[in-house]
């Protein structure tokens, strides 16, 4: 437990001293908002009727949330393994598990915060969001989505070497994941292939679920399943980052 404290405490420290990144981490989904939720203003969408802003602000406040857990991780470790310093906590009697869950109770503060934010400004005059009452199953969608994306990004931070390398592959990950997952686009508008291929995709359900509790398009039993479908995906990401997580880039 005291190397858990210390590894949370370093890790927040440098998180808010950072404050380019802090910035942009807050900044970068409510610039999306910002100019969908301006373009899309007052105008539905054909197929079901619905006002763009309530597929686009939980679409994008989902991929932002698997982003930053994405990024931030893979960065981390990243750098941390280059640099040796995972190889000097090697040495200590700290377990994986407790560097892992450093992160990993972060990355929950960050999104917690970082969805507080972007549903309050996307519920501005200007965009028009408007919350269901489900809208506390969202923090359950987003502890589930978090969990699944960080394992992700320990995976992409323990294949890759360089910043540019990490950059290169989460973005490979993350956008096109994006675009097919709805978090840009309504799926209801997209061709039936793409609607196919977003089923084996893990920000789909983050989006559906997000989506059923902010603005009740689905029930309580389609936010579970959501949710139950992101814990596999969470599982076997977290048994693959466990498998290839690395001390050191000399082993």
């Amino acid at each position: 437990m005291s190397a858990y404290a210390a590894l949370s405490q370093a890790g927040y420290r440098a998180y808010t001293r950072d404050k380019t990144t802090l910035f942009f981490t807050f900044a970068f989904p409510l610039i999306f908002l910002v100019v969908f939720g301006l373009i899309f203003s007052g105008q539905e969408v054909e197929q079901s009727g619905r006002p763009y802003i309530s597929y686009i602000a939980p679409g994008v406040l989902s991929w932002g949330l698997g982003n930053a857990a994405v990024f931030g991780v893979g960065f981390v470790l990243m750098q941390w393994r280059r640099d040796d310093i995972l190889r000097l906590i090697r040495m200590t009697p700290t377990p994986t598990s407790a560097v892992l869950a450093s992160r990993y109770v972060l990355a929950l503060g960050i999104g917690a915060v970082q969805a507080v934010l972007f549903v309050a400004v996307a519920m501005l005059p200007p965009f028009g969001l408007e919350l269901s009452s489900g809208w506390p199953y969202a923090f359950l969608m987003l502890v589930v989505g978090v969990t699944a994306f960080l394992a992700l990004g320990v995976i992409v931070g323990s294949f890759t070497r360089t910043p540019e390398a990490v950059a290169a592959v989460a973005n490979c990950v993350m956008l096109p994941m994006a675009f097919l997952s709805g978090s840009f686009f309504p799926l209801d508008a997209m061709p039936g292939w793409m609607q196919a291929i977003s089923r084996v995709l893990p920000l789909r359900y983050l989006n559906d679920g997000v989506s059923a509790s902010l603005t009740g398009s689905g029930t309580t039993g389609d936010i579970l399943l959501s949710c139950a479908v992101l814990a596999g995906f969470a599982v076997v990401f977290t048994a693959v980052a466990l498998k290839t997580f690395r001390w050191s880039d000399r082993t």
